[in-house]
């Protein structure tokens, strides 16, 4: 790229991602590039490397574009169309908001996705109930896993399973089959899909939902899984981490664990644990130790199941959070086992 016009409009929109990476500090550049997809960052990079001779004020208003676009997508997400139209007209003038609009409806990822993000629960099962079950695994699908997961508290039994399943198997989904459910999202959104083919759901997708809900709803839903299909639940469960896997963990790791958990987590999770979960974790602890959980535990009133349950999801999280720092090792969820030596 070697330009010493002053108008950007002549360049595309991969010339201008490569003006703004070279503009931003390499910090912030490489912090971006970790979002992005591999093969756009190959696409950038090589662009970057033809950049030479380019007027101060050309980079400025590929800056100055971008700001405006991401002002316009806040305003757009916050309050819709009409709102976000408004505001920029106020800040840029009626032509320019308009120039805008059009830009961030043409080429940002904007879409009824977004603001389904900003329902809460009751509301997106309220609306999507109606809707046939691959339908609505699709859109879960393109939730974050927080909020599929309370979606799925919500749905009715005879669906529970069944999204569930089919989030599991949906693998790669055409712009076509999108389409399909445009209409649907439309209805609430009020903005098009226009999305390329990608990789939407999975056994991993739907282990990281369940592992987000309370343990007697993901085992319920695992069981029923199972006599659907038990490959796909398979892996499923290999993905997942439930409390009761604790004795599944090398005592070395058992060790490092609890010198991260919270005591008072420690003990609530072991209120309604099964024998084998507390003596593992007993035999990992100091004798002294051990007698004063094992009193603690004795002599504890009546707790709340769903205190129990948040205190072994919190458990979990320390547990996961320690395995993706390669601190521990889970190796029992299939594939080659670890070697100790």
């Amino acid at each position: 790229m070697n330009t010493n016009n002053n108008d950007i409009n002549e360049l595309n929109g991969l010339q201008k991602s490569a003006l703004l990476f070279i503009a931003l500090n390499v910090d912030v550049a490489s912090q971006v590039f970790k979002y992005l997809e591999p093969t756009d960052v190959e696409a950038i990079s090589a662009e970057i490397t033809k950049v030479k001779n380019i007027p101060s004020n050309v980079v400025e208003q590929v800056i100055d574009e971008y700001y405006e676009l991401v002002t316009a997508r806040e305003y757009l997400l916050e309050g819709g169309l009409e709102f976000a139209q408004q505001v920029l007209e106020k800040s840029f003038g009626y032509s320019k908001a308009l120039e805008v609009i059009e830009k961030v409806k043409n080429i940002t990822t904007l879409h009824g996705f977004d603001v389904l993000k900003k329902a809460d629960s009751a509301q997106l099962v309220n609306f999507l109930s109606k809707e046939h079950p691959q339908t609505i695994a699709l859109i879960l699908a393109n939730l974050n896993p927080d909020q599929t997961a309370e979606a799925l508290t919500e749905l009715p039994d005879d669906l529970k399973v069944e999204v569930v399943y089919r989030i599991a198997t949906l693998g790669k989904i055409s712009p076509q089959t999108l389409k399909q459910i445009e209409k649907v999202v439309d209805e609430l959104a009020g903005f098009s899909i226009n999305q390329t083919m990608g990789q939407l759901g999975g056994a991993k997708t739907v282990a990281t939902i369940l592992n987000r809900t309370k343990v007697s709803l993901n085992k319920e839903i695992i069981s029923k899984l199972e006599e659907k299909d038990q490959d796909v639940a398979f892996e499923i469960k290999r993905l997942m981490f439930l409390f009761d896997d604790i004795i599944h963990l090398q005592d070395r790791d058992i060790q490092r664990i609890l010198k991260e958990v919270d005591r008072k987590d420690l003990g609530l999770s072991l209120k309604v644990a099964d024998d084998k979960v507390r003596d593992k974790v007993f035999s990992n602890m100091s004798e002294r130790a051990a007698d004063l959980l094992k009193e603690e535990l004795q002599f504890m009133g009546p707790v709340k199941l769903k205190e129990v349950e948040e205190a072994q999801a919190r458990v979990v999280d320390v547990i996961k959070n320690l395995e993706e720092q390669e601190e521990i090792t889970i190796s029992f969820r299939g594939g080659s086992e670890e070697v100790y030596v």
